[in-house]
């Protein structure tokens, strides 16, 4: 390994020093991770290295919009208060120059390592246009990095015939008892998205062992962002397709995240695909990415925006935030999601209510604000609809609505001060969950931040993810039905 001490690098940091200097705390959400300045979108390298947990990220530091893409960087000791540190990486070598795309990181023999995607753009003296994705590695001591001047590791030679070139991106290694793995997202020769698995001994010498699972012209046509784990019983291909026509009301037009649950039969490299769901069913989550704790928790964490709504870079002086960090588990067949359990050592100021009648309009004392956890149950449902209004005043308000007839929620930031033509609404299938004694209820709980809302449904069984741009002293929050509900309350405010 070779120090890279790049101009580049030292003058985007001390760029970085200067602009997040300048953009005051309140400006930002108060438990959730934002871009430090400029632009943030997927997260990378989500990892443990010496007992604490580092995430990077794909950032431009110089503008709120995407440009060419450098290694963000901040770590924790409890997913839920984050530090940030100097960036990691800047697009400074011949192999990376049209930028420092995605990748993971793991820790080997006392060094942080991290894989990522170097993007060659280039005009040859023909004229003819060079550009290919190719994997890289780089390592360090959780603050510099060094890249590998063997790099790139893997590249286009190393693709399964027809595969493109162009395509192959977001590499995601793990270690096993025989060796280390990759997976990586490429576009294969009939045009739609797949996920390759390659073997190493020594993290520099790589071997392509088989294609674990295919798009077969249905989920999109490139797949980014891959993830391969185990969880109760089950192995998880987790994949970010793009291009997508909606399904239903289980995937939506444009650029998905979701679980594949299969089989995997380590000795020949083969996954069996059995099943397919969405894993955020909102209107902002794209790239998530996993780790595993020393307790054996399987943490995932995704970029909260959508490609095709960024819409916050208009408002702020960044753009760009994640998701809080989420606990996976296997229930009956399915991957629930909850908050990290960290979050609760944050919460005070408990505000509760049971059994509270509603009929129409109802404000409960106590039950407001934008930075909060609130758990609401509905233990009867002689309605149509059960919407709880919030981020709310006279002019704003976000909704997240019931429909008890069709069993289905909605979540609607159409009055939440947008002034673009973006999506605003998203669908999905929400059924009561089935109690002891034959009764039924439906567990909401939001997590509200500022600027966004992530909605976890019975537990976690679903989640929808959404930001929005209010003005912070829109913070009613109001329950309403058009016949009468039951519900229990519980809120709390999330102080840091």
């Amino acid at each position: 390994m070779e120090r890279e001490s790049s101009s580049r690098l030292y003058k985007a940091r001390k760029i970085e020093e200067k602009g997040i200097s300048e953009i005051s705390a309140e400006s930002r959400p108060v438990y959730h991770l934002s871009a430090p300045m400029g632009w943030m979108n997927d997260p990378n390298g989500f990892s443990v290295y010496k007992k604490e947990y580092h995430l990077f990220f794909q950032y431009h530091p110089f503008s709120n919009a995407w440009g060419p893409m450098h290694w963000g960087h901040c770590k924790s000791s409890d997913f839920v208060k984050w530090d940030y540190l100097p960036m990691a990486m800047a697009p400074d070598q011949s192999y990376d120059a049209g930028g420092c795309y995605s990748g993971s990181a793991l820790e080997v023999d006392g060094a942080h390592v991290l894989f990522y995607t170097g993007v060659i753009d280039r005009y040859r003296e023909d004229g003819s246009h060079d550009y290919r994705q190719v994997q890289c590695m780089a390592k360090g001591d959780g603050l510099d990095y060094c890249k590998y001047e063997g790099n790139p590791v893997i590249d286009g030679s190393m693709l399964p015939k027809g595969s493109s070139t162009e395509d192959f991106r977001d590499p995601r290694v793990f270690a096993e008892e025989d060796g280390y793995y990759l997976v990586a997202g490429s576009r294969g020769g009939d045009g739609y998205g797949q996920v390759l698995l390659y073997r190493s001994e020594n993290l520099e010498h790589w071997e392509f062992l088989s294609v674990l699972d295919k798009s077969r012209g249905k989920y999109g046509k490139m797949w980014e962002c891959p993830d391969f784990f185990p969880l109760g019983g089950k192995q998880i291909l987790l994949v970010s397709p793009q291009d997508m026509r909606a399904v239903g009301y289980e995937f939506h037009n444009g650029n998905n995240s979701m679980f594949i649950y299969g089989s995997y039969d380590k000795k020949v490299h083969r996954f069996e695909r059995e099943e397919i769901t969405s894993a955020d069913y909102g209107l902002d989550f794209y790239a998530p990415q996993t780790l595993l704790t020393e307790d054996g928790r399987r943490i995932m964490i995704g970029w909260m925006q959508s490609w095709d709504a960024g819409f916050m870079k208009d408002f702020l002086d960044w753009s760009g935030m994640m998701t809080i960090p989420r606990e996976l588990t296997l229930k009956d067949g399915r991957i629930y999601q909850s908050p990290v359990r960290e979050l609760e050592a944050y919460r005070r100021n408990r505000v509760e209510y049971t059994e509270k009648q509603i009929s129409g309009e109802t404000i409960l004392k106590g039950v407001c604000g934008r930075v909060i956890d609130l758990q609401v149950e509905v233990t009867e449902f002689d309605f149509r609809h059960f919407t709880v209004h919030f981020a709310k005043n006279e002019e704003y308000e976000m909704l997240l609505q019931y429909n008890h007839s069709r069993k289905c929620l909605t979540i609607d930031r159409t009055h939440s001060g947008l002034v673009r033509d973006v999506v605003c609404r998203r669908k999905m299938t929400a059924e009561p969950a089935a109690e002891e004694g034959g009764r039924k209820i439906l567990r909401l709980r939001l997590l509200l931040d500022r600027y966004s809302a992530e909605i976890f449904v019975n537990d976690g069984e679903k989640v929808m993810s959404s930001v929005f741009h209010t003005p912070m002293e829109a913070e009613e929050i109001v329950f309403d039905t058009d016949g009468r509900a039951c519900i229990n309350v519980t809120k709390y405010d999330i102080c840091m």
